[in-house]
């Protein structure tokens, strides 16, 4: 990466293009209240969006409340989602975490961040999505796209979604980090792609070293 003024402009010039073309766009997950939200987000671990919507289209119309989810066990609850990965300990961990909303917090979704990560199933990246989507707090949650586009677009080199999350938070304006989640992962699906990018229909490539470093593969960049 560049330093000093060079390099926050560069930072600013992928922020505005990927606002320009993403602006307004935000989860593909369909829920109605921060409860759907949190379950929605649990499901869709090592799972696609579109498959998790399939999934709580039914799911959400039969089940609706915390109280809803806790009386079932968990062989009953992975029955109903069993179109999603990891169905067996998702299942477990929906049913603990709804149990715990109705003990400990009277039902509803905490606010809070440490809150959320007391419940189980619910990590750094699920809490970051539920704290920015639900209740509008800043937060940049890293999944797999954002943690590979700020590694081609040399905007971190952490290891791991917890140093990329720390790297990102501290290029980026704390005002845009709610959205810059979302238009990162937009960008990953649709032109950024793990396998074979889009880079030549790609607005970013101007300020991007992956592009640049491959740019002589013309027709066939190499993949991570």
């Amino acid at each position: 990466m560049e330093s000093g003024g060079n390099e926050k402009e560069r930072i600013n010039r992928i922020l505005e293009s990927l606002e320009q073309q993403y602006e307004g766009r935000t989860t593909a997950l369909k829920y109605s209240n921060p409860f759907e939200l949190l379950i929605a987000v649990i499901l869709s671990a090592q799972t696609t969006d579109k498959q998790v919507n399939k999934v709580t289209e039914k799911l959400f119309q039969e089940l609706s409340t915390p109280e809803d989810f806790a009386k079932l066990t968990p062989e009953q609850l992975e029955q109903k989602i069993k179109g999603v990965g990891l169905a067996k300990s998702k299942s477990r961990n929906i049913i603990e975490t709804c149990q715990m909303l109705v003990k400990e917090y009277n039902s509803q979704v905490p606010q809070k961040k440490e809150d959320l990560l007391r419940l189980p199933g619910v990590g750094q990246k699920t809490a970051n999505v539920v704290i920015s989507i639900a209740f509008g707090e800043p937060a940049l949650a890293v999944d797999t796209h954002v943690f590979r586009l700020a590694k081609r677009l040399g905007l971190s080199k952490g290891k791991n979604v917890l140093q990329t999350e720390e790297d990102l938070m501290a290029l980026l304006p704390k005002t845009k980090w709610a959205s810059a989640h979302h238009w990162f992962i937009w960008h990953g699906r649709e032109v950024c792609t793990a396998r074979n990018p889009k880079c030549s229909l790609c607005k970013l490539s101007l300020y991007c070293p992956y592009y640049q470093e491959n740019s002589a593969l013309a027709g066939g960049l190499k993949t991570d």
